[in-house]
């Protein structure tokens, strides 16, 4: 008996009309790649991470394919990029509006929940200019005990 989210994992079909609906070929790798970001609902990911993972399901693919194809699915609106240390991004699968902890000891990113976190005074942008988003994170580390 398959389990709930796996009822709901979209399938190889899905995630070609998916990719080419937003502009994307769907290649065999980049549609393995969607099935690993897609399967187990919102998360975040390095590019690292999900080259692993790739490569536990032993799909053939360079870390430097992985990198492409996460920016090409971002660029299409299927991914959010949260930028969290320097050149340390994570791609979350959530694309709505919303904020993120980031937990420094375990590099995990994790969702804060809506409506958490309220903005005041934000400056007003130079002249020509708009706000196109405003992205907040919150970093984390264990507290001493």
């Amino acid at each position: 008996m398959d389990s709930p989210a796996a009822a709901r994992a979209p399938n190889r079909n899905q995630l070609s009309g998916m990719l080419r609906q937003s502009g994307i070929r769907p290649t065999r790798q980049r549609v393995a790649l969607a099935g690993l970001l897609f399967a187990r609902g919102n998360r975040h990911l390095s590019a690292e991470n999900l080259h692993a993972e790739a490569m536990a399901k032993r799909v053939p693919v360079s870390l430097a394919t992985v990198y492409n194809t996460l920016n090409q699915f971002r660029r299409a609106g299927l991914l959010r990029e949260v930028v969290v240390d320097g050149p340390k991004t994570y791609f979350d699968t959530n694309t709505t509006e919303h904020h993120h902890f980031y937990v420094e000891d375990d590099q995990q990113v994790i969702d804060v929940p809506a409506g958490s976190i309220t903005m005041a005074g934000l400056a007003e942008p130079p002249p020509g200019y708009e706000v196109a988003r405003v992205e907040v994170v919150v970093r984390l580390r264990r507290a001493a005990r």
